[in-house]
């Protein structure tokens, strides 16, 4: 009889959200231990093989060593003893000597279909793709009903990227056994791959309803909800996962990754370090909680999970580039290169690190990545997500090159991917415009309440519109505190309307700022959105400063356009959308200026990077602080910024981007019909 090393194992995907396959599991041969003596020459020997089995199969391991390697020792010529020893070996991580014990057992039965089939298991798990594919096809040719070796053949397939033939394979099992859990989960695994969602979900819901404990179903269920956008339902499903296994370590990593997709960052930091705690060498988990250490603003612990990631597996091509991604934020761009590159070097075709590459100034003797950049194959299978990622970077490159045409054909290309994954969001933003026009009417503070609270400043306007500048200029000042793109203001009034309380809209929103840990004398919030909340912010929050950014509307938009905005601003892939929402927020500014006109201030872009010695000095009067020449070195700011503009804030203040729509004039006809359509721009381009 040949034991089995059934065991659930987990494969990275490109995605934070990883996908766990049930690979491997070796066949069962349940023969009955025969007494007789008629086929074996020593009788003794027999005896001992049948207590070696007897022991594994019981779980004391231990003992079932001491007889195999007993009767090893002895020169015992039995295949079955290299097979089940073999089995022993795998389970104790001892690869190399596994590998030895199932060539043995070959070369004693050459047509010994399992042996190939658990061959073929322990040369992926060394890493040999094409010679555990060959060991695992010979035993389909030896034994072709052999479902395991189906679809281990399909998880191998699925490694070395064949996913259509992954997928046949794994078909086949299914057809040689119908109850195979395990291949239906697997199948699912693919088709996710394959972007066949809908599908993927069927055949794993499938995979549960054969076996309703399957935890590791649950979790990969959870992982297709999440690309089709059901986060409560994925959420839901991983932690039935978690209920069926409670050290289900995978499924924690999970969810920390659901829970970050839902903007609960503080528990989804808890759940990831749950699964680290779990299981410390978990690559995978440092690797998500750098990412989600990233969005709550801690930089420093993000390089540390993620530095952390790649010494438990240093050819992680995924946290070599975001380890990039966090270098960059940070302000180490000659470090975050070095680790764009290695994370190609690693993935040749990583869309992802090409892109953020493409925004870097590279240095000469790093530039054979845009030669793979260009090459035809690099957009062989890819998904739409890595597609778009090409076409960004390749339209960075153009740009850099002043080959404004062939740059323009890529953005066009990118932009329109984009919008049939993530659609345009302009008529919701646009109608909570009005909206809270509407509400910004309805209550305002007393004035002698405004000396019991710090000063909050609020940077409004569009995307692209110079305000990471503006909040880098503003923190030289070494008593503000930045909160970043926060989204408490819209917190605190969806509470305030959903809780009829005591607590003011300022009394909230001070208390997420003390909870933050970001209280400070002078504060500034750079959601840009809030520019909808003006009125309810001049009304409402006390010693509140308003900065409207705004820059000429054409380069602004052609800004947006190329921006490849990471969430959020949908409309940023429709150049009449974007042409829409600009507008409206104008508008909105305009009204709210008439009302408000002494709290909010106009801060001109394009006046700003080319005098920017008078504006920053008017700016800052305004604000009624001290002047100190450090204002007008913003670059030399240490903080992290985590936006588009994390590359150009490092560089001087400059005027080079005015002016740059002339250069995409014919791609930006559709924004021009409609700008020149008001009286305010009818002359914008003559």
């Amino acid at each position: 009889m040949e034991i089995s090393d059934k065991q659930e194992q987990r494969k990275n995907n490109f995605t934070d959200i990883k996908t766990f396959n049930i690979p491997f599991a070796s066949e069962e041969i349940k023969e009955k231990i025969s007494n007789t003596t008629n086929t074996v020459a020593n009788p003794s020997k027999e005896q001992i093989i049948d207590q070696a089995i007897q022991f594994h199969l019981k779980g004391n391991i231990s003992e079932a060593i001491k007889y195999y390697q007993e009767l090893i020792s002895q020169g015992c010529n039995d295949h079955r003893v290299f097979s089940n020893y073999g089995v022993i070996l795998k389970n104790l991580g001892k690869l190399k000597e596994a590998e030895l014990s199932y060539r043995n057992a070959i070369e004693i039965k050459p047509d010994f279909a399992e042996a190939y089939s658990n061959l073929g298991n322990i040369l992926k798990d060394l890493g040999n793709l094409e010679e555990a594919e060959i060991s695992t096809r010979k035993a389909i040719e030896l034994k072709p009903d052999y479902a395991v070796a189906n679809y281990n053949l399909g998880n191998i397939l699925k490694d070395l990227g064949n996913l259509k033939e992954a997928e046949l394979y794994t078909q086949k099992a299914i057809a040689i056994k119908p109850d195979f859990a395990e291949a239906y989960s697997n199948l699912g695994n693919i088709l996710k791959d394959l972007g066949n969602l809908k599908e993927a979900e069927l055949y794993t819901r499938k995979a549960i309803d054969i076996k309703p404990d399957y935890a590791a179903a649950y979790s990969n269920l959870g992982n297709i909800l999440i690309d089709i956008g059901n986060l409560k339902e994925a959420e839901l499903s991983t932690q039935k996962a978690i209920a069926i296994k409670p050290d289900f370590a995978e499924a924690y990593s999970n969810l920390g990754n659901i829970l970050k997709d839902l903007g609960n960052l503080e528990e989804a930091e808890i759940s990831t370090r749950k699964a680290i705690e779990l299981k410390p060498n978990f690559a995978n988990a440092h690797y998500n909680l750098g990412n989600i250490l990233r969005d709550l603003g801690n930089l420093e612990e993000a390089e540390i999970s993620t530095r952390a990631a790649i010494e438990i597996k240093s050819d992680y091509a995924d946290a070599h580039c975001n380890l990039g991604f966090i270098l960059c934020d940070l302000g180490n761009l000659k470090e975050a290169e070095i680790s764009l590159i290695k994370s190609i070097e690693l993935k040749p075709d990583f869309a992802k690190a090409y892109y953020a590459l493409s925004l870097l100034k590279s240095s000469d003797d790093n530039m054979i990545w845009q030669k793979q950049l260009f090459s035809k194959s690099i957009l062989n299978n890819k998904l739409k997500k890595d597609q778009i990622d090409i076409y960004f970077a390749r339209a960075n490159i153009f740009h850099k090159e002043k080959n404004f045409k062939e740059s323009a054909t890529y953005l066009d290309k990118a932009n329109k991917l984009k919008l049939i994954i993530k659609p345009s969001n302009a008529k919701i933003l646009i109608n909570q415009s009005n909206l809270l026009l509407i509400e910004s009417n309805k209550k305002d503070i007393k004035q002698e309440e405004r000396v019991n609270y710090p000063q909050s400043i609020f940077i409004v306007g569009m995307p692209r519109s110079g305000s990471t500048l503006l909040e880098s200029i503003l923190s030289m000042n070494n008593v503000v505190n930045d909160l970043g793109e926060s989204e408490i203001l819209e917190e605190s009034f969806l509470e305030k309307k959903r809780v009829n309380q005591v607590l003011t809209l300022a009394e909230r929103y001070y208390k997420k700022i003390i909870a933050l840990k970001k209280q400070s004398a002078i504060t500034t919030n750079k959601n840009l959105y809030n520019y909808q909340y003006a009125g309810i912010i001049a009304g409402q929050i006390p010693n509140a400063k308003i900065i409207h950014c705004f820059r000429n509307p054409l380069d602004n938009i052609l800004s947006i356009y190329r921006a490849h905005f990471d969430r959020g601003n949908e409309y940023s892939s429709s150049l009449v959308d974007c042409t829409r929402v600009y507008l409206d927020q104008e508008e909105i500014m305009t009204q709210y200026k008439k009302r408000f006109r002494s709290t909010i201030y106009d801060l001109n872009y394009d006046l700003l990077v080319s005098d920017p010695n008078k504006e920053i000095k008017s700016l800052i009067s305004w604000l009624g602080w001290k002047w100190d020449d450090t204002y007008l070195s913003p670059h030399l700011n240490p903080r992290s910024v985590s936006t588009a503009s994390n590359v150009q804030v490092r560089s001087p203040i400059n005027s080079k981007s005015i002016g740059g729509w002339k250069n995409y004039k014919d791609m930006l006809k559709p924004a021009i019909e409609i700008l020149t359509q008001s009286k305010k721009y009818q002359d914008l381009i003559s």
